[in-house]
C-alpha cells in the first residue's frame, strides 16, 4: 500500500526552496504503485502533479491536490555491441549521478549534460540540453504509464516529438502520462562535443581530452556561472532562448549590431535570452525577496524566504520589459504550479 502524507511541506523538494505545502503527497517506486494510487477513489477527483527532482518548477502557492513522485531506480544494460550500449534507467535516478556513472564506465554522449539538476525521468519532458548537446540525441525510447488506461506504453524517439526544450510529454500528453523509465543509447567510442560556449577553452587545462575531461570542464564552467541550489534557491535558466523571425532580427541588428545570435530553423534566428535581459539592466536586480543572479541574468534566485508569487512577478516584469524594448516574447522554461 502506497503511503500518502497530508499537508506535506515541499520546501526540500523544489530547488527554489519555496516553502509551500501539498494537501497530499506520495512517492512511488514501481509502476504497480502508481497504478494502485490512481485506482483509489479517495484521490480520484483531486488535481495531481508529478514532481521529479523539483529543479524546473516554481510553486506559486500551496497545492490543493496530490503531489506524486516517481522514484523508480536502477540502471540496466539491455543491449550492447562493440560500438554502443543501450541502458534502461529508472525515472527516479538522479540525473547527474547517472552522468557520472556513464563517464566512469566510459560511455559517451551525456558528459556535456553534467551537473544539470533533476531526475532522469524529467529529462525527456524538457529535452534538457547544454553545451551543444540535447538529451534527445541519446534517447532511444521512453516508457510511460498512461493515466487514462493505467497501462504501460512505450514511445520511440520520433514519437516523443522532441523540440527545443520541449517534447510530447510537455505539451500534447501533459498530465496524461507519467514517465517511468528512459532508454538511453551511448557510445563506446565517443566523439567529443567542444565547440559550444567556453568548453574548448576550459579543456586546455587538461592533458587528456576525453569524456572525463569534458565532464570536469562543463562542471567547472557551470559552477562559475550558476548558483548552487543548496545555497541559493533557483531553478537554473528561467527563460528559453527565444527564436525569432529573420525580419525582426534584421531590424534589431540595425540598432544592436553586436546582438549575439545562432541559426535556427529556416528563416529564424535564436537569440540568447540572457543578453536581452542584461541589456535592460536586470542583472543583479532585486525585487523584495526575489532577484536576478549577478553573474547570469537568465537565473532568477530566492534571496531568502521568497514566496513563489514574488519570483513569478519578477519574471513577468522582466519579460514585459524585454517585449517593450525588443519586441520579443520571452517564454518561461520553468513550470509554474
Amino acid at each position: 500500500m502506497v503511503k500518502v502524507y497530508k499537508n506535506f511541506r515541499l520546501k526540500k523538494y523544489n530547488t527554489f526552496g519555496i516553502d509551500v505545502k501539498a494537501a497530499y503527497y506520495a512517492e512511488c517506486e514501481t509502476t504497480d504503485e502508481l497504478q494502485e494510487l490512481y485506482t483509489l477513489d479517495k484521490y480520484a477527483d483531486l488535481p495531481k502533479y508529478v514532481l521529479g527532482g523539483g529543479s524546473n518548477v516554481l510553486f506559486a502557492g500551496d497545492y490543493a491536490g496530490l503531489i506524486l513522485r516517481p522514484l523508480m531506480k536502477g540502471i540496466q544494460i539491455t543491449a550492447e555491441d562493440e560500438d554502443k550500449v543501450l541502458l534502461r534507467v529508472g525515472a527516479g535516478e538522479d540525473w547527474d549521478e547517472f552522468v557520472a556513472w556513464c563517464v566512469s564506465e566510459e560511455y559517451g554522449g551525456v558528459e556535456n549534460l553534467s551537473l544539470i539538476p533533476g531526475n532522469v525521468g524529467t529529462s525527456p519532458m524538457q529535452n534538457i540540453g547544454a553545451y551543444g548537446v540535447e538529451v534527445k540525441d541519446v534517447i532511444h525510447k521512453v516508457e510511460v504509464l498512461n493515466l487514462n488506461t493505467l497501462k504501460p506504453e512505450v514511445f520511440t524517439n520520433e514519437e516523443c516529438r522532441f523540440g527545443y526544450r520541449s517534447s510530447i510529454f510537455k505539451h500534447a500528453l501533459k498530465g496524461s502520462v507519467i514517465i517511468t523509465h528512459v532508454h538511453i543509447e551511448l557510445s563506446k567510442h565517443p566523439v567529443l562535443v567542444t565547440h559550444y560556449g567556453s568548453v574548448a577553452e576550459e579543456l586546455e587545462k587538461y592533458t587528456l581530452k576525453n569524456i572525463y575531461a569534458v565532464r570536469q570542464a562543463v562542471m567547472a564552467i557551470r559552477k562559475r556561472k550558476l548558483p548552487d541550489p543548496e545555497v541559493t534557491g533557483n531553478a537554473g535558466s528561467f527563460f528559453k532562448n527565444p527564436v525569432i523571425e529573420n525580419k525582426l532580427f534584421e531590424s534589431l541588428v540595425k540598432e544592436y549590431p553586436e546582438i549575439p545570435n545562432f541559426p535556427a530553423e529556416a528563416d529564424q534566428v535564436k537569440i540568447p535570452a540572457a543578453w536581452l535581459i542584461d541589456q535592460i539592466g536586470w542583472k543583479g536586480a532585486k525585487k523584495g525577496r526575489a532577484g536576478v543572479h549577478p553573474h547570469q541574468p537568465l537565473v532568477l534566485i530566492n534571496l531568502g524566504g521568497a514566496a513563489g508569487k514574488e519570483v513569478l512577478a519578477l519574471a513577468e516584469e522582466i519579460a514585459g520589459s524585454v517585449k517593450e524594448r525588443f519586441g520579443i516574447e520571452l517564454e518561461m522554461e520553468v513550470n509554474i504550479v
